[in-house]
């Protein structure tokens, strides 16, 4: 890559570079100060973990523990008939969910926390995703509320019910939906480098070369994943979640495989892991900084973080389902976190702890790769794995993290397109939201990586809209907290009769666009 195109990226990173000081500094407050740092455990917890796991905590108390309710009902949901032609079915309503949930981050950011943390933040990540549970069903519940007919489609999410929640004020949802658009724009350029870092593994480990970012096969995996990202997008929403409800499936699968069979190769270390798990909760060891503020805290970011319970990212594919009532919504999405969480998350886990990587002899080897994600989860593989397996199970490895990473990235661009939608729903408006995310984004993340630079100072905006998103929805979420309980309440007392049509403006004595006029049965 030519000097004047690496001057051009190194400008950018040192732009950014005052957003990583922003960024770095809200994900950190107020541990900044020694009033609060003094306090024991909870002074080790930034504002945004507080919150987060705090909303949870008393949305799962004020709901009578609702996401045990979620295991029992969700499969039943997603399986059932979709009760219209209108909109997608609740299966794959699910599925675009989980193809924004399961990224990269289940093997990174599960190994980073670890890393961190220790093992004890894998028990902290489990409690905040069972709380968080509560959370995604508040707002898959309120996006299904708020949703609107767009066609034969729905759209919806965040801004279309933080809109009516907030006064009813359509410069609300406005700003509201640039928020997402931003949030999900500036994600895209990360899970182009995750898909290429896949791409990498696999090549090293099937012919034992790593090609130059400047070569012929560089170049055509880059045209590769921009033309079909552009091709699967332009295609629309039903395009898309054609092709996620075969990926996710499929990427979840091959990822849960590999992993029980590298458990099941490693069986006698279950008793180690379950040990050191809840051991290091409690009492973390003095190579994680001895500390349980920072266990939970990297557990609890790491968790939530990854389901992304309570940040309204996932509203957009709960709002565009066709269910018979909004709380079924919710109780799938609820669900979605489990998935997410309890099992994907839990298995980078096992391996990850069962490799122990950080008892060998050798101090300066865990000094060396605890901060390469990535890399290390790939050595705790190889430490699990016979030696004529090794690179087999890596290329799988790597095949999972390329998909994580790709149906990300299409999640990212259709979440923003329905998103959209609250601005304009004129065809040439969705269009240009398209061609930013798919001709301007992906081809922007493909060239960085290219001219082999991380710009890591540009990918701290995503961990500054990921807080951006999360306080601007959980007040909202709040707002309308009571909405989702009335809701829940007829769900419940209407289930065993299976009575649940549901009119909002008789059951919340609020008029929506949909749930007023649907006809009655």
């Amino acid at each position: 890559m030519n000097q004047a195109l690496s001057d051009f990226f190194n400008k950018i990173n040192e732009i950014f570079d005052v957003i990583r000081i922003v960024s770095d500094y809200i994900w950190a407050f107020p541990t900044q100060y020694t009033w609060y740092a003094s306090i024991p455990i909870i002074g080790e917890l930034a504002m945004p973990i507080v919150i987060l796991f705090g909303v949870g905590i008393y949305f799962t108390i004020r709901t009578k523990f609702i996401a045990l309710l979620s295991f029992k009902r969700s499969v039943g949901i997603i399986l059932s008939k979709q009760p219209s032609k209108t909109g997608v079915s609740a299966l794959s309503a699910f599925m675009l969910g989980l193809a924004m949930r399961i990224g990269p981050g289940n093997i990174v950011g599960v190994t980073g926390a670890i890393a961190v943390g220790g093992p004890g933040a894998l028990f902290w990540m489990w409690v905040a995703a069972f709380f968080g549970m509560t959370t995604a069903f508040m707002e898959a519940v309120l996006a299904q509320i708020f949703k609107e007919k767009k066609n034969e489609e729905f759209v919806g999410g965040l801004p279309f019910y933080g809109k009516r929640l907030l006064g009813n004020m359509r410069w609300v949802g406005v700003c509201l939906s640039v928020a997402f658009i931003i949030y999900a724009l500036f994600n895209i350029p990360a899970q182009t480098f995750n898909v290429f870092s896949a791409i990498d593994q696999i090549t090293k480990n099937t012919t034992g070369v790593t090609y130059e970012k400047q070569s012929f096969f560089s170049y055509s995996v880059a045209l590769i994943l921009i033309l079909s990202s552009a091709i699967l997008i332009f295609g629309g929403i039903r395009r898309v979640i054609k092709y996620v409800n075969i990926l996710v499936p499929f990427k979840a699968t091959l990822f849960f495989i590999v992993s029980i069979y590298l458990v099941i190769t490693n069986i006698t270390l279950i008793p180690y892991f379950f040990e050191v798990v809840i051991k290091e909760a409690f009492s973390p060891s003095a190579i994680f900084g001895g500390s349980v503020g920072v266990a939970i805290a990297q557990g609890v970011k790491r968790g939530l973080m990854s389901n992304e319970a309570g940040q309204g990212t996932i509203t957009m594919a709960a709002a565009i389902a066709d269910n018979r009532h909004p709380c079924e919504q919710g109780f799938v999405q609820s669900f979605g976190v489990f998935v997410d969480t309890m099992v994907i998350c839990t298995l980078t886990g096992f391996i990850v702890i069962f490799a122990h990587l950080w008892e060998t002899p050798d101090a300066t080897y865990w000094d060396a790769i605890k901060d390469q994600r990535i890399e290390m989860y790939l050595e705790s593989v190889k430490a699990l794995t016979s030696e004529h397996l090794e690179h087999f199970i890596k290329i799988l490895i790597a095949v999972c993290y390329g998909l994580f990473a790709f149906t990300t990235l299409l999640g990212m661009i259709s979440f923003a397109e329905i998103s959209a939608n609250y601005i304009s729903k004129k065809d040439s408006f969705i269009l240009f939201i398209r061609i930013l995310g798919a001709c301007v984004f992906v081809p922007f993340g493909v060239i960085t990586v290219l001219a082999d630079l991380r710009l890591s100072n540009l990918w701290n905006i995503t961990d500054l809209t990921n807080l951006m998103m999360v306080y601007l929805n959980i007040p909202i979420l709040l707002l309308g907290a009571p909405l989702v309980y009335q809701a829940l309440k007829h769900y419940l007392e209407n289930e065993k009769n299976k009575q649940l049509q549901f009119d909002s403006d008789n059951v919340l004595g609020v008029k929506t666009e949909y749930w007023t006029s649907i006809p009655k049965n």
